[in-house]
């Protein structure tokens, strides 16, 4: 996470960092490389593997993005996965509605009702412990706090989570979905409102890896709900993904990290 310069979010991001869909199988690993690194290694929710790849039955179905660093040679700094309904299974439920359904509030969204065409789940959002720079955070999830956006004296932002919930927005948007939906960290829904994102709880918190609320992100508000001072962040977000979309596959990869 960088301090703020005086340029834009959009121009500061840029300098540091850049996001990808995972289009290819280089790409894809990278992601299950980072997930394995954070979700085993660092923190012991999953089992080490000797393949260094941490998988699950929903991979399957999803789609993932990554953020690496600009410079050369690239790190891989983070990623963030889409769950869409299984083509095989459709009426089958996303790992939220497992994890919540007794505790969801129907009378605020009920999944059951909606299209499953028109809903997926952010999941496995996390960001290498190289980049979880505050001390004694390395050992701890990816969470965004008010110490994030600094102060006026040193102003910092939270680049590569916001950025990851971007992307999983940006993915959405492009494959029609309306509706996604993240279990997250309490507090999040009233960082992100900061930045003009509306994260809805729509339900109790449930004990999964720590508290967890359920939530909904309504995709086809985000961009018009924006603040103005995140609306360039957004701008070379959708610019570095739009041009790997429109990219030959062949350029998709990169050198492993």
């Amino acid at each position: 996470m960088a301090d703020t310069p005086a340029a834009s979010l959009g121009d500061s991001f840029k300098s540091y960092f850049e996001i990808v869909p995972a289009l290819d199988e280089e790409l894809v690993n990278d992601v299950y490389f980072i997930r394995h690194e954070v979700y085993a290694r660092d923190l012991g929710f999953e089992p080490v593997r000797e393949d260094q790849r941490e998988t699950d039955e929903y991979d399957s179905h999803s789609v993932h993005c990554l953020v690496r660093t600009a410079q050369q040679p690239a790190r891989l700094a983070g990623c963030a996965r889409l769950i869409l309904p299984d083509p095989a299974h459709p009426g089958d439920p996303l790992p939220f509605e497992r994890y919540c359904e007794r505790t969801l509030d129907r009378s605020i969204i009920d999944p059951a009702r909606l299209p499953r065409e028109r809903m997926a789940e952010v999941s496995r959002l996390a960001v290498m412990s190289g980049f979880r720079r505050r001390k004694g955070e390395q050992g701890r999830e990816a969470l965004v706090t008010d110490q994030d956006f600094g102060d006026a004296k040193q102003p910092r932002f939270p680049y590569i989570p916001i950025s990851l919930y971007m992307g999983a927005v940006l993915m959405a948007k492009r494959l029609g979905i309306d509706y996604l939906f993240t279990l997250t960290e309490p507090r999040l829904a009233g960082h992100f409102a900061k930045l003009g994102v509306n994260i809805q709880p729509i339900g109790e918190p449930v004990e999964h890896r720590g508290l967890r609320v359920p939530s909904v992100i309504h995709v086809a508000e985000i961009p018009e709900r924006l603040r103005a001072m995140i609306r360039p962040l957004w701008g070379t977000i959708e610019s570095q993904m739009t041009a790997v979309y429109a990219a030959p596959a062949t350029a998709h990869g990169h050198p492993a990290s």
